[in-house]
């Protein structure tokens, strides 16, 4: 049964009940890493949590059971991946259904192959940190563990609100507000109202009532900023996503007076990710509203001017400065402008589906997540080249992936090369007339069930990941006449350019000099995170250079 460790003198007392105090809990069928762990775990976190271990998965899960009869709030499960009779990941899976606050933790060896358990349970969801052995309690152990308890006290918390929301459950503003809110990080409680009244109404702590506020109303309650200035800047940014907040950081940095106009709150698509892990050297990911906060407050205190709740409707060039018209009547000029106002990428419109995304539901697919699917089930929804590609590329991972398609037919939006290599591939299923209704999911995707057109039929297609590939809409249509787009309204630069004439445009340069594109609003972008981060920071560079010839 589990194995408590009795807490060695300290200097300090603890004031904190021993029955309340968050358990780390940790299972290993070896004695020598359970008995080791215990101890540098208890060394430094034995005041403020108990440490309690178990030899096997089915002692450890009926301690568990008890805690959870108790009360008692599990804060971590760690488990070594090679347990008697069970793996790590499957022993946490059971794990995290009685404790589902907890954080999950596999223990690992060393090993930087794709192999390693740990790549595929960090994509599927299945786990959210890990630990490798031999750890080196000062370097690797205490500062990871210190992370993962301040975000499962994050997680945790239900002390102050700044506002009280009131909204009917279906109303669509509400919730806009409420998601505005969340992406500006502040504290907030939520209750319907069934007073018959339509429009949401907000109380803030200091009890003034916002009745139905507009998104500039709301900014300026939570302390944003709207200040726009009157004298030219150096630099415009447009779009406060990663590729944005990146210039932004660069700019300010410097020395150029930099505004940075954001239509809504920060973040953009990123914004809404739970978990963004392809940043390199944050080791578990970081969740898209912490990065784009950081960067905020980053930016700003470098010196940009970030305001929110502000879209600009449309730019033209008067003499040596661009001018950016706001919704709001006002305008904004400056010598250069970076354009990174992203796209949105189309939603299948479920809303439960949202919350796993990360965690077994991807829009686009990255080689990491493909190769994730070594061995299990996938389904690609989608009916263009980009769809057919992912396809082809999971085939040679997982064991069956299904191509949903809503449209009758593959011939009117994929070119038959893909049509025909995906017909050959064995392990590949094309289902026509074919739309996602629901999903199934528990802490991962389950499985999706779809609507057969043809049969006018629900039916359950059991999927490990879904990767959803139908394309995404760039923020360009105020763009109208101002610089080149291609077809699809994605912005054109550099030599992608269809016309240059005389002038020989810089790298992320647009048809209209001194205006630069940077993200995924950008003609040919990666469309990725950091790639997008890359440009604006490059971006920067070139505005350098563009002032410099223009002797601004």
């Amino acid at each position: 049964m589990a194995i408590a460790v009795t807490p060695t003198a300290r200097s300090g007392p603890s004031t904190t009940a021993a029955g309340t105090r968050p358990v780390i809990f940790l299972v290993s069928s070896e004695p020598a890493v359970r008995e080791a762990l215990e101890t540098d775990l208890d060394r430094r976190f034995g005041n403020d949590t108990r440490i309690l271990g178990a030899a096997g998965p089915a002692d450890a899960l009926a301690d568990l059971e008890a805690l959870a009869d108790d009360g008692a709030p599990v804060a971590l499960l760690i488990a070594d991946q090679e347990l008697d009779g069970t793996t790590g990941v499957e022993f946490l899976e059971r794990a995290h259904a009685l404790h589902p606050s907890a954080k999950r933790i596999l223990l690992v060896e060393r090993d930087y192959t794709a192999a390693n358990p740990t790549v595929t349970a960090m994509t599927l969801g299945q786990i959210d940190y890990h630990l490798v052995k031999p750890w080196f309690p000062d370097q690797g152990l205490y500062p990871a563990v210190s992370d993962f308890l301040a975000s499962w006290t994050r997680s945790e918390q239900h002390g102050f609100a700044l506002f009280r929301v009131a909204a009917p459950e279906d109303s669509a503003r509400g919730h806009e507000i409420r998601d505005l809110l969340h992406r500006f990080n502040v504290p907030y409680t939520f209750e319907t109202d069934e007073t018959g009244a339509r429009m949401p109404t907000l109380v803030r702590h200091d009890g003034r009532v916002f009745v139905n506020p507009t998104n500039r109303e709301l900014v300026e309650a939570v302390g944003g900023g709207t200040r726009i200035g009157t004298d030219a800047y150096d630099l415009a940014i447009v779009g406060a996503g990663p590729a944005g907040l990146s210039a932004a950081v660069y700019a300010a940095s410097e020395g150029l007076e930099t505004i940075v106009l954001e239509r809504r709150a920060s973040g953009g698509q990123a914004g809404a990710s739970s978990r963004i892990r392809n940043v390199p050297g944050v080791t578990w990911g970081i969740g898209g509203r912490d990065l784009a906060y950081r960067a905020c407050e980053q930016a700003w205190l470098l010196g940009a001017n970030l305001v929110f709740a502000q879209e600009a409707t449309s730019l033209h060039t008067a003499g040596d400065v661009h001018v950016l018209q706001l919704a709001d009547g006002r305008e904004v000029t400056a010598h250069a402008v970076v354009l990174a106002t992203g796209v949105s990428w189309r939603r299948l419109g479920i809303p439960e589906l949202e919350r796993l995304v990360g965690a077994g539901v991807f829009y686009g697919a990255s080689a990491s997540e493909m190769q994730a699917m070594r061995g299990r089930r996938a389904a690609v929804v989608g009916g263009g080249n980009s769809a057919g590609q992912a396809v082809v590329q999971l085939a040679k991972y997982a064991d069956e992936v299904t191509l949903l398609v809503r449209g009758d037919s593959l011939e009117k939006s994929m070119s038959e090369y893909l049509i025909a290599e995906l017909r050959a591939t064995g392990n590949v299923s094309i289902r026509l007339e074919t739309e996602v209704a629901a999903v199934e999911s528990d802490d991962r995707l389950r499985a999706v069930v779809v609507r057969d057109g043809a049969r006018d039929a629900l039916e359950r297609v059991a999927t490990d990941g879904l990767f959803v590939m139908i394309g995404g809409d760039p923020h360009t249509g105020w763009l109208d006449g101002a610089v080149e787009r291609d077809e699809r309204g994605f912005v054109v630069t550099g030599s992608d350019l269809s016309d240059v004439g005389e002038r020989e445009p810089l790298l992320l340069e647009t048809s209209e000099p001194g205006v630069f594109a940077v993200g995924d609003v950008r003609h040919g972008s990666v469309k990725r995170v950091t790639t997008a981060m890359g440009e604006g920071a490059t971006a920067v560079h070139l505005v350098h250079e563009f002032l410099a010839r223009a002797a601004v």
